[in-house]
């Protein structure tokens, strides 16, 4: 069956950073895009950034542009997500998505980011 399992996130303080990893499983990893999406309390998920599944092109959401980068690891099955120069408004739970594996979108669990001093 199909696994998204997010890790690496944590509490950092403004200005520090933090790696995210999402290690696919149950599927052809290097066949799908990627994609990292982030919900904060009383929002509406939000999709962060993309990747395709060569890794040749990705997309951002403007708030991050110059400080996230996505790459991913087709050896590795693992899509990474590299958060630098994080804000308070990056608190969110971040989650990886893979989209119609056999027809069907799935989520990962979520792992939590927390941006405070």
């Amino acid at each position: 069956q199909v696994q998204l399992v997010e890790s690496g996130g944590g509490l950092v303080q403004p200005g520090g950073s933090l790696r995210l990893s999402c290690a696919a499983s149950g599927f052809t990893f290097s066949r799908y895009a990627m994609r990292w999406y982030r919900q904060a309390p009383g929002k509406e998920r939000e999709l962060v950034a993309g990747i395709t599944s060569a890794g040749g092109s990705t997309t951002y959401l403007d708030s991050v542009k110059g400080r996230f980068t996505i790459s991913r690891d087709n050896a590795k099955n693992t899509v990474y997500l590299q958060m630098n120069s994080l804000k308070p408004e990056d608190t969110a739970v971040y989650y990886c998505k893979v989209i119609g594996v056999r027809m069907v979108d799935y989520w990962g669990q979520g792992t939590q980011v927390t941006v405070s001093s």
